[in-house]
């Protein structure tokens, strides 16, 4: 039998990501797969790895952000979600930040279903009014805190970003709502952060406001392997490898 080529090799790199990029439905996929060993990997799927970072959480660990990954909104008989910190101001931001399944992944849509209270009285949905998204890499500066543990970060230089969504409007339903990017999102660097913007619902309880998140998803496709991000000596500086295998 003659020797067989994955079509990937010959198309490049640039061109399959593009490819990728524009499909949409399951059909797509599969017809992608026939032609090529490689495409079979790049489905559309969950991109979020971990919860790594909570601006504020009201109860740990109880309310962490980590109860975010999961699906269902009851585990073990208890209700399942992140709750911030109350505030007596509705202007008071949140942030939750996420490690992605890759360091470098395709994003094109973000999943968010804000938690309903269904223990207390009258049921109340705590939403944020908007929403927001970055996409990015842990910068140098967190590297180095990690291996120096006397050099203290404050959370925001943490973190490079390389794109920042426009805001979008939440409804305060207790549903998975999707807000779609205006574009599918290069994430170089592994790292999502959701700008949770504006409290809309008080708590009965002590007066104060509170945002509440049973789930979330980032909705898109890994890209590594066969393509790796590698950090340069340069500081801000990487490069695109591209990891080619021949198909026997």
């Amino acid at each position: 039998m003659e020797n067989r080529w994955d079509f990937l090799q010959w198309l490049g790199p640039d061109a399959s990501t593009s490819v990728f990029t524009r499909l949409d439905e399951p059909a797509d996929l599969v017809r992608a797969s026939a032609v090529s060993r490689s495409w079979r990997r790049f489905g559309k799927t969950d991109c979020i790895d971990l919860g790594i970072f909570a601006s504020s959480t009201d109860d740990e660990p109880f309310e962490s952000i980590q109860n975010t990954l999961v699906a269902n909104e009851i585990v073990g008989g208890l209700p399942s979600y992140w709750s911030s910190g109350g505030q007596n101001d509705t202007a008071v931001p949140e942030t939750l930040t996420y490690r992605l399944i890759s360091d470098f992944c395709v994003v094109d849509e973000i999943k968010i279903q804000p938690f309903k209270a269904f223990f207390q009285d009258g049921h109340p949905i705590y939403s944020s009014k908007f929403v927001r998204f970055r996409f990015g890499s842990r910068s140098r500066k967190a590297i180095s805190a990690y291996t120096n543990k006397s050099l203290q970060l404050d959370h925001s230089e943490k973190y490079n970003w390389t794109y920042v969504s426009p805001k979008f409007a939440m409804i305060q339903e207790n549903v998975l709502q999707s807000f779609k990017l205006p574009h599918p999102v290069v994430c170089i660097g592994g790292i999502l952060q959701i700008e949770l913007m504006e409290r809309v619902q008080r708590q009965a309880a002590d007066g104060l406001f509170y945002i509440c998140v049973c789930h979330v998803e980032a909705i898109g496709r890994s890209l590594s392997p066969p393509f790796q991000v590698i950090n340069l000596l340069t500081p801000g500086s990487m490069a695109l490898w591209y990891l080619r295998r021949s198909c026997v």
